[in-house]
């Protein structure tokens, strides 16, 4: 797995890509979350576009990163979902995770007041 992050417009986005697997990204990937928390950076997009498969400590990993964003009164969504949709709808997380076919309906969630 590999991921880049970046701010804009006080979302972060997190661009994931290869395969979800968990390791020593998955560490690094916690803990940029915990960073942009710390910053007061609470809303996040996770852009699954790149992403190959995913296994189930991948899924952890969202499941984990939801849990602590949510814990910290933010919001996390995901964006661009295809390569792993049947894996979050067999594991019911599809209702779990708010879920856009893009990243721009991502983001343009965060603009609805209610979202905010």
């Amino acid at each position: 797995m590999k991921f880049k992050d970046y701010e804009s417009e006080g979302v972060v986005i997190i661009e994931l890509s290869g395969k979800v697997m968990g390791g020593d990204q998955k560490t690094r990937f916690h803990g940029r979350i915990h960073e942009y928390i710390n910053q007061n950076l609470k809303n996040f997009v996770i852009d699954m576009n790149g992403v190959e498969r995913m296994n189930s400590v991948g899924v952890g990993m969202l499941t984990s990163a939801l849990t602590t964003v949510s814990r910290a009164g933010g919001r996390l969504v995901l964006a661009n979902i295809t390569n792993i949709k049947s894996l979050l709808t067999m594991t019911h997380l599809i209702a779990v995770f708010p879920h856009y076919d893009s990243r721009e309906a991502a983001l343009a969630s965060y603009s609805t007041p209610a979202m905010r």
